[in-house]
């Protein structure tokens, strides 16, 4: 049997024993990614693994956590408990434990032959009820969630998604030109239909509870706020939603080419729901999809009815009521009022004001943040395993996450341990990381063409973290994938700081690798507004 060195024995000797039972267990995780892997980084890794799991009983905290191949041996389990001793999670401290209980008979007497000399009781118990209890919210995190959309509207409202598809509303009507849609149904009075798409971007409608909640958005993004107070703002809205997104592989690179309008079967409709207090979610309720249905069709009718008094910038008063079959099964109707609102239309245009001609600063590039020669990848955590990390990363920076999609888009920076350390030191120091970003970027004395890696830190500065030719097929075809993953994630992406820059781990990070998960917003080339660099341009510093 293997014991422990005379050096680490003297070490954890010397810690403090405090008088608290740790739970200890190693149990099979479950996945349910659509891929079948249980991650995507460029490589291909373990489908199935164990994880590793210790406990503080008394304090009900995990002091611990790794994942593990199924064939790893019992010896995993001890150098993840000296973790727990010596590297506990937040808010733990250093201490080697009173008691341990263990509910396999096995690992009670290989942990008493390793353990012995380190006055700690071993003892088995057949249920771990703390374990049981974590391991039970992981699994039902990783599966349990409501469907997008109750079976009864889910057919009804994509179909009626084609419809307005078809009918193209953004043609006619700007995002300001709102058009009130009064049900008198299911808690809902009036709802206010603002229409995004005709800047040919994002495709969608936004159905508003209030006047005073799309108001007030309108405001705010308009007032060119930080990005954290533009991400409040969003979240603030109170609104039913349907956006377009566009179907993997359909579309080419970007989301929606220019000029290009894409069919029906080439965009995937996505119904969801916004609210102050509760968040943005990606499904709705019976309710809410009951709404949603009546709306849509209130909006088709309206606009084939009248389309040609809304073209070319008019925005008259108009005003129309509709019988809409409920989809109940039993004939009933609901008499549905749909009319333009120009006062209120002329109110959010005139908020935009005229231009600001004002001067702005670009902010610094630096190239010393990302150390030298670490491994880049750019890749995708399923959400499942985005659980797992967050709880067993030594350090993880949370964002309000939309999951939706297959997973969460991530950069992985992979380098020593020591230098993963002071990474991630550094980026806490520069108030955490706020966003990544891809930006057009070109040698001026080669010609050549570059997209440039950035992330931009707490503080406003923007770090370099690579440098990918336009024409590396392997980078477009990552970059394509990290486009749509972030879009379906509403601007959410994540970094990855890993260790093992030898051996088997390189460019093939497995879960104990991965030091920290920092999430944060994508930003286009258009919200830094930085334009193309150039290599020896003074705002850039390329050493």
């Amino acid at each position: 049997m293997t014991a422990l060195n005379h050096s680490t024995l003297r070490r954890l000797q010397q810690l403090k024993q405090i008088p608290s039972v740790w739970e200890g267990d190693r149990r099979r995780l479950i996945t349910n990614s659509q891929s079948g892997n249980w991650m995507e980084l460029d490589a291909e890794l373990p489908p199935e693994g164990d994880c590793i799991l210790w406990v503080d009983g008394s304090q009900g905290m995990v002091r611990a956590m790794d994942v593990v191949t199924l064939q790893t041996g019992s010896e995993a389990v001890v150098r993840t408990l000296l973790k727990a001793m010596e590297q506990p999670h937040n808010p733990g401290t250093p201490a080697r434990p009173k008691k341990i209980v263990v509910r396999d008979r096995e690992l009670q007497f290989f942990l008493r032959g390793v353990l012995q000399d380190l006055d700690i009781t071993l003892e088995y118990a057949p249920e771990l009820p703390l374990i049981d209890e974590i391991f039970r919210g992981l699994q039902e995190s990783m599966g349990s969630r409501p469907p997008n959309l109750p079976l009864k509207y889910a057919e009804p409202l994509i179909a009626k998604a084609e419809e307005i598809w078809d009918d193209a509303p953004w043609e006619v009507l700007a995002d300001h030109e709102v058009v009130a849609i009064e049900v008198n149904r299911w808690d809902v009075q009036i709802l206010y239909a603002s229409v995004m798409g005709m800047l040919g971007m994002e495709f969608g409608v936004l159905l508003y509870r209030s006047v005073d909640s799309l108001r007030q958005f309108r405001q705010r993004a308009l007032a060119q706020e930080s990005l954290e107070q533009m991400q409040e703002a969003f979240l603030g809205q109170d609104c039913l939603f349907i956006t377009f997104e566009s179907e993997p592989e359909a579309v080419g690179d970007r989301p929606f080419p220019i000029g290009i309008p894409p069919s029906a079967d080439e965009v995937e409709p996505v119904f969801g729901n916004l609210h102050p207090l509760e968040g943005l979610r990606t499904f709705l309720y019976e309710d809410e999809a009951a709404t949603a249905y009546i709306c849509l069709e209130a909006l088709h009718r309206f606009v084939r009815q009248h389309r040609q008094k809304l073209q070319n910038d008019a925005f008259p008063t108009v005003s129309s009521r509709y019988k809409i079959p409920l989809l109940d099964g039993e004939g009933e109707t609901l008499a549905v009022k749909v009319a333009t609102v120009p006062d209120l239309a002329a109110e959010l245009l005139e908020m935009e004001g005229p231009d600001d001609d004002g001067e702005s600063l670009l902010p610094a590039v630096r190239n010393d943040l990302v150390p030298e020669n670490s491994f880049l990848s750019l890749g995708m955590v399923p959400w499942d395993v985005l659980e797992l990390l967050r709880v067993g990363a030594e350090h993880y920076q949370p964002q309000s996450v939309t999951q939706a999609g297959d997973g969460l888009p991530v950069i992985m920076i992979q380098t020593s341990r020591p230098k993963a350390k002071a990474l991630i030191e550094e980026l806490k120091n520069l108030g955490g990381l706020q966003a990544i970003c891809f930006n057009p970027g070109e040698d001026p004395l080669m010609g050549d063409r570059y997209d440039i890696g950035l992330l931009q830190t707490g503080n406003g500065d923007l770090h370099l973290f690579g440098e990918f030719g336009e024409e590396d097929p392997g980078h477009i075809a990552a970059r394509k994938k990290w486009d749509q993953r972030c879009k379906k994630t509403k601007g959410y992406c994540g970094l990855i700081i890993a260790k093992g820059m030898t051996g088997a781990s390189r460019g093939n990070p497995q879960f104990k690798d991965m030091l920290a998960i920092f999430e944060a917003h994508a930003l286009s080339p258009q919200d830094l507004g930085l334009g193309t660099l150039q290599l020896g341009m003074a705002a850039v510093d390329w050493s």
